[in-house]
């Protein structure tokens, strides 16, 4: 499939559509992607024809439903890079739903960072985190003693691999980043920082929520021992998440939840478990989403990734460079699209974020306002009100960013 204009208002027609009487511009896509048809009919299709429960029935509808659930864990599997392993061989890793990327954060902090960390062991993070990686790991600091650490940030929201190495040290057991910021697109180098924590012994944990849906990932070339991300991010429905885990971490540790599904056996004191992956997918899953999810893995696979990347650094650069033409415009983040994806957040002199996406809003352009789940960052980067940001995909065009910058001029004209 290739970037056809025409093709694309097609599969999602929502494009085509109204807000406030005005052209409809979406430029909130690190927040949620739009979702092409192809997905949503997918779930309607198992909806329609054969909603019924995977893993359990013996009848015709549920091992179809259940055979289509599991090819999707296969074509995701593939879209990371993961290579078929040889029957009776154990694969590298596994691919387990949750339902979003905050799930799966949650369950490595409980069900690894709970049970294996020690006092005094050290938890190695960044400045530039989102919530959901970085507040889990509060808790399990409060209840095992362990101690977090942070990797400071310069004033344009990035730090080197230099700077996250000098922070480790023998006493690091996990190390967990994000590969790619929600608030500035900055994205580390982060296989380098994977082989610089495993030298030290410390387990790697990514944060793919913002970079998946927007590059290629092989996971056993990065060598990460957990990646997680959400498929409402790219294309898919929400309600799903995707957590990839390294096999032999993976069965040392204990269930996040316990229930149906991921029983083996069951007597009335005690119980065991399914092997990996449904040891973690207690009860009954998001049938539907992880189908439409499959839909999404198609679409942009049939894109390809690449293309999706060189498609938003146009993007991003014509974006970067309407700004730098507006003294009155502070951007955030590296400003640079060499190591920086498709978002691009801002203040405008003398109008609070909010006010300023509240017009954006009256002149149909969806943008995001705040601090955007990233607290310690804004403070970081002193932006105590917050920013606008103005997140890009592959639907987007120059004619998008174009409205952009008219709907900030017209801002700026109220404000004064």
């Amino acid at each position: 499939m290739s970037m056809n204009r025409t093709a694309i208002l097609e599969d999602f027609p929502i494009l085509s559509s109204t807000m406030r009487g005005k052209p409809f511009t979406y430029l909130d896509s690190a927040a949620t992607s739009l979702t092409p048809e192809q997905v949503v009919q997918a779930m309607s299709r198992y909806y329609l024809e054969y909603g019924v429960n995977v893993h359990r029935g013996v009848y015709e509808f549920s091992e179809r439903a259940t055979r289509e659930y599991e090819e999707v864990r296969k074509k995701t599997e593939k879209f990371l890079g993961l290579l078929p392993h040889s029957p009776g061989k154990s694969p590298l890793g596994h691919v387990i739903f949750t339902k979003s990327t905050t799930e799966a954060s949650n369950l490595l902090a409980y069900s690894y960072g709970r049970a294996k960390l020690r006092s005094g062991e050290e938890i190695l993070t960044t400045e530039t985190e989102h919530h959901s990686t970085l507040v889990p790991w509060h808790p399990v600091c409060e209840k095992t003693g362990a101690i977090l650490k942070t990797v400071p940030i310069s004033p344009q929201g990035t730090f080197t691999l230099d700077d996250f190495a000098s922070r480790l040290t023998p006493r690091t057991k996990i190390a967990v980043f994000s590969a790619m910021s929600n608030v500035t697109g900055f994205m580390p180098p982060i296989k380098e920082m994977i082989q610089r924590a495993k030298e030290v012994g410390a387990l790697t944990i990514v944060d793919g929520a913002q970079y998946v849906s927007h590059h290629g990932v092989n996971v056993e070339e990065l060598g990460c021992d957990f990646l997680y991300f959400s498929a409402h991010k790219m294309l898919g429905p929400t309600g799903l998440g995707v957590l990839y885990g390294r096999t032999e971490i993976l069965e040392t540790m204990e269930p996040f939840l316990y229930g149906g599904n991921m029983i083996l056996k069951v007597s009335d004191f005690a119980s065991t478990y399914h092997p990996l992956p449904e040891k973690f997918e207690a009860g009954t899953p998001p049938i539907a989403e992880v189908l439409g999810f499959g839909a999404a893995l198609d679409y942009l696979s049939n894109i390809r990734m690449d293309t999706i990347r060189d498609q938003e650094k146009r993007l991003l650069t014509y974006g970067l460079e309407m700004a730098s033409k507006r003294p009155w415009m502070k951007v955030l983040g590296p400003k640079n699209p060499e190591i920086q994806g498709a978002i691009m957040s801002f203040n405008v002199e003398g109008v609070h974020s909010h006010d300023l996406g509240t017009l954006l809003d009256s002149q149909g352009i969806a943008v995001r306002t705040g601090v955007h789940c990233a607290q310690p960052l804004m403070e970081h980067l002193r932006v105590g009100g917050g920013a606008v940001r103005a997140s890009m995909y592959f639907y987007n065009t120059e004619k998008d960013i174009d409205t952009l910058f008219e709907g900030i001029e017209r801002a700026k004209e109220i404000f004064g």
